[in-house]
């Protein structure tokens, strides 16, 4: 099976480079190497690879930044998809498209269901919902919509990392305590991919995270506890839990956005590990590497 991976360069391509299953023929390509935001460029690649599948891992992901940059953050998330689904319609490929817990609005007390009301907050949501569109018009029964959240690798700039370099240069930290969701390493997000491949009968979308939920107070925490069992900081400092209110950014973010893995904990035969021990086998990964950024 030919496989075409975009967004290679990003955390999820390069956890879905390393995890590629044997037997898989792969070809990734970075941003520099092929712009999904260019439609004729993606209908000349596409159709010179002829992949049976292409997983689209490419996103423009700074939330904060679409506020300044819709029409980017528009023609990388949206209109990018859309192309990818007619390169894929044109070849007969199916695709995998990842995208986020941002095109819901956190009002939800309860994990959302994949056919939950969408309403994002801002552009970055609204640009991801519009990819999920138009991948699911151009392409209904071939595509396969996977929304995830709070991703993390040792790869590129991510909480967790942000959180390893604050706790080793500061002497204290204030993180928001009121907003809930589900951390999920990409690692195994990738696995998880390449297991949907294994089911040509799935489409429309699904929801994968790790197990459980948490605040980003008590997911810094975790780091922290962690990493200094690990060696990976020398010394322990305090964290403070504050409220939403106290730390503004230019775009509002989802007070809780954990997503509802049923249907695809059913699909796959399998449940998914908690975010605690995915944290734990992406900081041994880490340290494991340290040279690998």
């Amino acid at each position: 099976m030919k496989t075409l991976i975009l967004g290679a360069g990003g955390q999820l391509g390069r956890e879905l480079q390393l995890s590629c299953p044997a037997g898989i023929d792969m070809v990734a390509a970075t941003r520099g190497e092929l712009d999904i935001s260019r439609q004729e460029a993606v209908l000349a690649y596409v159709a010179d690879c002829q992949p049976d599948v292409i997983i689209n891992a490419a996103a423009y992901t700074a939330v904060d930044g679409a506020e300044s940059k819709p029409d980017l953050a528009l023609e990388i998330n949206a209109e990018g998809p859309g192309y990818l689904a007619l390169a894929a319609a044109r070849c007969g490929a199916r695709l995998l498209h990842v995208s986020t817990d941002f095109v819901f609005d956190g009002s939800a007390t309860e994990p959302y269901d994949p056919r939950s009301e969408t309403r994002p907050l801002g552009a970055y949501g609204h640009s991801k919902l519009a990819g999920e569109c138009r991948v699911r018009e151009i392409l209904p029964t071939q595509s396969l919509v996977l929304r995830t959240a709070w991703v993390y690798s040792r790869f590129g700039q991510n909480f967790v990392n942000t959180m390893l370099r604050l706790m080793a240069e500061r002497d204290r930290l204030r993180v928001v305590d009121d907003q809930v969701g589900a951390p999920t390493w990409a690692a195994g997000l990738a696995k998880v991919l390449w297991s949907l491949l294994e089911h040509p009968e799935a489409s429309g979308i699904y929801h994968w995270t790790d197990a459980g939920r948490c605040s980003w107070y008590a997911f810094a925490c975790e780091i922290q506890a962690r990493a200094l069992a690990l060696g990976l900081l020398d010394s322990e400092i305090p964290i403070e839990p504050i409220p939403t209110s106290e730390y503004p950014t230019p775009a509002e973010r989802p007070a809780f956005s954990v997503l509802d893995l049923g249907a695809t904990e059913a699909l796959l035969g399998r449940q998914s590990t908690s975010w605690q021990d995915q944290l734990q086998a992406m900081l041994e990964d880490l340290k494991a590497h340290p040279d690998e950024e």
